[in-house]
């Protein structure tokens, strides 16, 4: 028997609140017998109601609590071929990488959530960006973008800044 939409979107959100990782639209299309867009719909129609559901390249999550945790947008400029080095940095210096985000001279800002939490992330992302031949945000901006990250002490949001600093993708100013 097949389930509703209702039906569908309850166990939807029950497993995203139970789940320590993200579940991709594919899952749940196997899971309930019907088509990745119909579930990429439902997830769509429970945003619109309010729910705290967001897209990263692992699948679906909701939203981390950022409440216990320090938040800061950086501004970073680097090639393409320094992703890695660029998220290790931050990782490595206890931050999160919540999400990257370009301003656009034609569509405003655009943003992708990553929700990079561990080097497995990045390695994930860094598949994922392979195996769909796909290009970060930045090359929209000569290299230029913002990462919203979370941290939980100065310090590290100290240590980030001049990690990235050191290698030269912090992104500032010349006085």
């Amino acid at each position: 028997m097949m389930l509703s939409g209702n039906e569908r979107k309850v166990q939807i959100r029950a497993a995203l609140s139970t789940s320590q990782k993200p579940i991709s639209a594919s899952a749940f299309a196997k899971k309930f017998g019907v088509s990745r867009q119909t579930v990429v719909g439902d997830i769509a129609l429970m945003r619109a109601l309010g729910a705290k559901i967001i897209a990263t390249p692992r699948g679906y999550e909701y939203q981390e609590d950022t409440n216990q945790a320090h938040q800061a947008v950086i501004v970073c400029r680097h090639e393409p071929d320094e992703i890695e080095q660029e998220l290790t940095l931050i990782i490595n210096n206890g931050g999160t990488v919540v999400d990257v985000s370009v301003d656009h001279p034609l569509y405003g800002q655009l943003r992708g959530q990553l929700a990079i939490r561990t080097h497995s992330d990045i390695q994930n992302f860094l598949q994922q960006l392979r195996h769909f031949d796909g290009h970060p945000l930045a090359v929209l901006t000569n290299g230029v973008h913002l990462h919203t990250i979370t941290y939980q002490t100065d310090e590290q949001l100290k240590n980030i800044k001049n990690a990235l600093r050191v290698v030269g993708i912090l992104y500032e100013p010349l006085n």
